[in-house]
């Protein structure tokens, strides 16, 4: 019972603090840059993170799931037993 209850609090509680982990990297990555470690502030060839980041991510993640959906389906129709 005590392996039980370390490997579910195991499983729980590494995915949740990997989470807070990704959320903290991401606002300090959002305020000061990727390429600003000092926080210098130059505007020179800076490319706004909206529009061109947020269309690139989401083009990328709607080729990923067509390439799944194909795949799956390509080998759902070749599995089926007659």
């Amino acid at each position: 019972n005590a392996t039980l209850t370390r490997f579910f609090a195991f499983h729980f509680l590494l995915p949740l603090s990997l989470l807070h982990l990704l959320i903290i990297h991401l606002l300090f990555l959002h305020q000061t840059g990727s390429n600003n470690p000092l926080g210098t502030i130059k505007n020179i060839d800076k490319i706004p993170f909206h529009p061109y980041f947020t269309y690139k991510d989401i083009l990328g993640i709607l080729i990923i799931l067509f390439l799944l959906t194909f795949l799956n389906t390509l080998f759902t129709l070749f599995s089926r037993r007659p």
